[in-house]
């Protein structure tokens, strides 16, 4: 590619197709650079460094995986909300694995304070729950079970863990259908004060 007409748009875009490719961990400032045909030094006038590039991966891909959460669950509510989501939080890992693996990245917590995407996931990871009724803090305990079987269940597929010869979308289907049942049928511990929920999505 050409040098000129480079931007940190641009850059991070390509960073983002490259953590695709060749995986999240994988993306250098010399790979990508490789990539444009121009010396690492050129692209030190969009990024600061690796950690600013990966940063800037990771907002560009929470904004990408909102979006697809939002149209999931627009119109929808309780079981149809909770399937969607995770429906197509299971399409964006498998199709942008990359991107995926950012979203997982540990920001600075101003960093996540100004990205709009890890906002909106946040606020749509309780908000598609509403319809369920669950009270703090068992709304949080009820997040902390979906993520972590949706990440373990994610990790496990990419990795090609599940060798049983089980269709695994009959599996993901079950698994959804238990965890409706288990959110449905939720008990109920004593409310504590408070709904701090900043951190999780």
């Amino acid at each position: 590619m050409a040098r000129a007409g480079l931007t940190a748009d641009r850059v991070t875009e390509a960073a983002a197709d490259l953590a695709d490719e060749a995986g999240f961990d994988n993306i250098t400032v010399s790979a990508l650079a490789r990539r444009f045909g121009v010396a690492d030094a050129s692209l030190y006038s969009h990024v600061k460094n690796l950690r600013d590039l990966r940063t800037r991966v990771a907002v560009l891909a929470a904004r990408e995986l909102a979006d697809r959460l939002a149209d999931a669950t627009s119109g929808r509510s309780g079981k149809e909300s909770l399937t969607g989501f995770a429906n197509a939080w299971r399409e964006f890992a498998l199709t942008r694995p990359g991107r995926y693996q950012a979203t997982q990245m540990a920001l600075d917590p101003a960093v996540v304070a100004t990205s709009q995407g890890h906002l909106r996931i946040m606020t749509l990871t309780y908000a598609h729950l509403s319809a369920y009724g669950l009270p703090e803090p068992d709304l949080t305990d009820a997040i902390r079970l979906l993520r972590s079987t949706y990440q373990g269940f994610f990790g496990l597929e990419a990795s090609g863990g599940f060798q049983h010869t089980r269709d695994l979308q009959a599996s993901w289907t079950k698994i959804l259908d238990a965890l409706d049942n288990a959110l449905r049928h939720w008990q109920v511990s004593e409310q504590s004060p408070g709904n701090n929920h900043e951190s999780d999505r």
